[in-house]
């Protein structure tokens, strides 16, 4: 394999020669062992002839040997060894290959071998690390200048070797050698990519006046060179491009002869004169980051933003990404490629805003001052430019075409992206932005893609050539290309896209792709000199630091030449196309694998619909939904960006946010949770309390409640309309038919009767009362009135209570007391042994007064005994008689009849007081005579 065959010696002397058995004719001779050793296995031995067959064997073997060394061997022979025979012939010095071979040839075998050596080093892995043969030094060529050089000029070669070897190396020797040139831009793309030395293809070295002695290297350790070689010493007399290298010759420990230890190759392109018609190349710089604004905003007026973190800072200090590809394209005369989301981010992050800790809460920003001298350095390097703007947060239009295509409302928000994009560039930047352009994932398109982007308004597509190949031409055509639907596809070259992809953080690699960059340009020129072409460069979206530095060296170097011109990227799709370039976009087959595997998922488009649902149900209820819908709806975009290509977990934890932090929102207007209750009768009241702690007023809600009981009526839906930071009480007039329990499940609604938010239940237990029971309440209610009017009757008849200070026996002065008993035609009390009615009038005298009570009590106390009650009944029977008998006739009596016997009465009033006053002269023991017994 390659390294065995590195490593091999040239034969000396006493080396025996076998043969393999495998042909049946004159093989190819191989190195044996000493003679008398035993045959390898798979091999027979050879019996050699005599001396003078033994020296034609030998010529022979030597001549095979001499030929096919320089293929399978490489650096087995010494470094001045390949030169010999062509120098011995009077060859040039980019005489063919030995044996007839042909450079493609050797480096198919040269491919063979590296990958070899790769199968080697997974099988063995310590092998990775250790270099042998012409790897055992690693040559970095680190700087060429210049980059195109001239007759005249002298070019120098700056560096540095590195032993990966375990193995020291002695004193060695650096030469420059000038390789052949390379006609084919498939020939300088293999040549960039061989490792490891190569006879005949890394061509010859130049005057060894040119070389530089080196000392031992131990392992491990670098050292820098510098070599400097006039151009008329390259022998660089045909234009193109051709290859030159820098090998370290010398002797390894162990070794008893010199071989090439390492090799480092470069490319240098030519071209005195002008090749015809200038190539006309469009090149691409984009700007973009990642999202890092979140969804939240503070409740202030000024609705403060909150940033995930600090990153950005990182990006737009000096010697950040951002600032450094502002610096470098400020002075190149490239087409900007912008995405809105990040220049409205750092227009943001100019002003004040908050970072997001983990705890929830947020810290103020301290990245104000980079944000605003970065746009405004922006600001300056796009005047006069042509600027592009993309939809806002750059979306993954091949994922929305093969995945989003089947969830419902995925594509909606394209046409609003591209007019959000539009003005964010406007406002932050005061200039007028191309919204004409689409640019799909590393430019591979299909139908599908195709519709999509068209969808969103662009007119012109940027695709790459390895998605619309041309396999039908010999040479790169004019990117535009008509797809049909009024559509162009601008397909950008993929050699040239691609070239600045690797890690450009090795000053070698940098280098190489700078000069391979430029000789590639030199070489598509070459192509078709007499017709002008138009050609687009589309880089990787989000070049490094090291990687925009390497571009900006190479757009320089290309503009700069006599083969190459700038044009917009407008200009380059109003170019005309080329009648032979292929316009058929290709199928979804044919869309790479890869690419494919990367693409957002259709559980992540789904996610975003159930978002975007939520935000417009949340939305119509608000009474600032300005407030809300703009940075949701921004971050909704940024969940379908390009930049989550490769990045799974970060694509789903940034979407996650975004929902959660909506959901949080939404939540703050709910229903407040509501314990068991108990009604008692037929009709009730159900309060049902809405909570805001929004920082605004919500309208367009309706509160419903439901019953799991067919006897419950909860009443009907009501409006809800709560200003910020309040709640709400709303009542509902319930009916129950019939008791028992029910749950009731509360929940709000939309104006177009979307559910909002969670249902809310609780049990109600209905216990109602019969009319018996209202009817005996009511009774009992009744008489206990009743019974207190009647209680205050009694009480006032019968007046105020005696005073017991008064004194029971009257004083000389009360006799006249008595005279109103006299009035009331002997009602009243009389004493028995008083005057009797003098002047007929039927008063009492004077001495008769106040003393009847005394008197009845002394004669209640001398009469006594059995025969008093039976005489005091009998009088009490009689006057009741008595009583009742003047009552019957006033029944019957008319109004002329009452008059008669209210005179009769007057008359009768007299005679009976004549009466009393000559009954009260009489003593008797009958309570009807005396007021004290009745009352008593």
């Amino acid at each position: 394999m390659a390294e065995a065959a590195d490593s091999q010696a040239p034969p000396g002397p006493g080396v025996r020669y076998g043969t393999s058995g495998s042909t049946g004719g004159e093989s190819t001779a191989t190195a044996g062992g000493p003679a008398g050793a035993p045959a390898p296995p798979g091999r027979r031995r050879v019996r050699l002839p005599a001396p003078a067959a033994r020296r034609r064997w030998r010529r022979r073997a030597a001549t095979v040997l001499l030929a096919a060394l320089p293929v399978l061997a490489g650096s087995a022979l010494p470094a001045g060894a390949a030169a010999q025979p062509s120098r011995a012939s009077g060859a040039a010095p980019h005489a063919a290959p030995a044996a007839g071979q042909s450079l493609a040839h050797q480096a198919r075998q040269a491919s063979a071998q590296q990958q070899a050596s790769a199968q080697q080093a997974a099988t063995h892995p310590q092998l990775r690390t250790a270099g042998t043969g012409s790897r055992s030094v690693e040559v970095s060529l680190n700087q060429v200048t210049p980059s195109v050089p001239t007759d005249g000029d002298t070019l120098t070669l700056s560096g540095t070797l590195t032993n990966t070897s375990r193995t020291a190396v002695g004193r060695a020797r650096l030469d420059v050698r000038s390789g052949p040139k390379l006609d084919s831009r498939s020939a300088i793309e293999q040549a960039g990519a061989r490792k490891g030395y190569l006879s005949g293809a890394d061509g010859t070295a130049v005057a060894r006046k040119y070389s530089r002695e080196i000392g031992g290297i131990a392992p491990g350790v670098t050292r820098p060179f510098s070599i400097k070689v006039p151009v008329s010493a390259l022998h660089l007399d045909a234009d193109g491009v051709h290859q030159i290298a820098v090998s370290l010759t010398g002797r390894a420990r162990g070794r008893g002869y010199d071989q090439v230890l390492g090799i480092g190759r470069t490319f240098v392109p030519r071209q005195q004169g002008s090749p015809g018609q200038k190539t006309k190349f469009t090149y691409l710089w984009p700007l973009m980051s990642t999202p890092h604004l979140t969804a939240r905003t503070e409740p202030d007026d000024q609705q403060t933003p909150v940033f995930q973190d600090e990153s950005l800072i990182d990006e737009l200090k000096p010697g950040g990404r951002l600032q450094e590809m502002v610096e470098l394209g400020k002075d190149l005369p490239v087409t900007w490629v912008l995405d809105p989301d990040l220049i409205a981010t750092a227009d943001m992050m100019s002003r004040r805003y908050r970072v997001a800790r983990e705890d929830g809460g947020t810290t103020a920003g301290k990245g104000q001052e980079y944000a605003r001298q970065w746009l405004d350095e922006l600001e300056k390097a796009v005047q006069g430019k042509e600027v592009v703007a993309l939809p806002f947060a750059d979306p993954d239009l091949a994922s929305l075409a093969h995945r989003g295509k089947d969830v419902p409302g995925a594509l909606s928000s394209l046409g609003s992206a591209t007019a959000l994009g539009r003005k964010a560039i406007e406002v932050a930047l005061h200039t007028k932005p191309s919204t004409d352009f689409a640019w799909p994932y590393e430019g591979a398109v299909d139908p599908s893609i195709v519709d999509v982007a068209t969808s969103a308004g662009a007119r012109n597509i940027i695709a790459r050539s390895d998605s619309i190949r041309d396999s039908r031409l010999p040479y790169t055509p004019t990117s535009a290309r008509p797809i049909g639907g009024g559509t162009t596809a601008l397909v950008a070259d993929a050699r040239l896209s691609k070239e600045f992809e690797g890690d450009m953080t090795r000053a070698g690699t940098a280098s190489l792709a700078v000069q391979e960059f430029v000789s590639q340009s030199l070489s598509l020129a070459r192509q078709m000199p007499t017709r002008q072409r138009s050609v687009v460069v589309a880089p990787q979206r989000r070049p490094t630091t090291s990687q925009a530095q390497a571009m900006a060296a190479g757009i320089r170097a290309v503009h700069g030449s006599n083969w190459a011109e700038a044009q917009r990227l407008s200009d380059a799709a109003d170019a005309r196309p080329d009648p032979g370039a292929d316009r058929r976009v290709p199928g979804a087959a044919h869309y790479p694998a890869a690419l494919r595997r990367t693409e957002l998922p259709k559980a992540a488009f789904e996610q975003v619909r159930d978002t975007k649902d939520t935000l417009d149900d949340f939305k119509v209820i608000l009474s600032r939904a300005d407030r809300v819908v703009p940075p949701f709806g921004n971050a909704i975009d940024r969940e379908i960006s390009n930049t989550w290509r490769g990045d799974v977990k970060g694509a789903v934890t940034f979407r996650d946010a975004v929902q959660k932090d909506l959901l949080d929102l939404k939540r703050k207007v709910r229903l407040i949770k509501k314990s068991d209750i108990t009604l008692s009768g037929r009709e009730a009241t159900i309060p049902v309390t809405v909570q805001n702690n929004l920082f605004q007023r919500v309208d367009g809600l309706e509160l419903e409640l439901s019953s799991s009981r067919i006897g419950l009526d909860v009443g009907d839906a009501q409006q809800v309309k709560v200003d910020g930071g309040h709640s709400q009480s709303i009542k509902f007039d319930t009916t129950a038919k019939n008791n028992g329990r029910a749950i009731v499940y509360a929940q709000l609604y939309t104006a177009d009767h979307k559910p909002y938010g969670e249902v809310m239940k609780f049990r109600v237990n209905v216990t109602s009362i019969t009319s018996t029971v209202l009817i005996v309440i009511a009774v009992g209610v009744l008489l206990m009135v009743l019974a207190g009017v009647r209680m205050y009757t009694q009480r006032k008849r019968r007046g105020p209570p005696p005073d017991p200070d008064a004194l029971l026996e009257p004083g000389p002065d009360d006799g006249d007391g008595s005279a109103d008993d006299g009035k009331s035609g002997g009602a009243g009390p009389r004493d028995e042994d008083g005057p009797h009615d003098e002047d007929g009038t039927g008063k009492p005298g004077p001495a008769s007064q106040g003393q009847q009570p005394q008197q009845d009590e002394k004669s209640d106390e001398k009469q006594g005994g059995k025969k008093d009650e039976n005489r005091g009944e009998k009088e009490d029977t009689a006057e009741q008689e008595k009583q009742e008998q003047r009552q019957e006739p006033e029944k019957e009596k008319g109004p002329d009849e009452d008059r008669r016997a209210s005179s009769d009465a007057a008359t009768d009033g007299g005679s009976a007081a004549g009466r009393a006053g000559t009954d009260t002269g009489r003593q008797t023991d009958s309570p009807l005579g005396t007021g004290e017994k009745v009352e008593r």
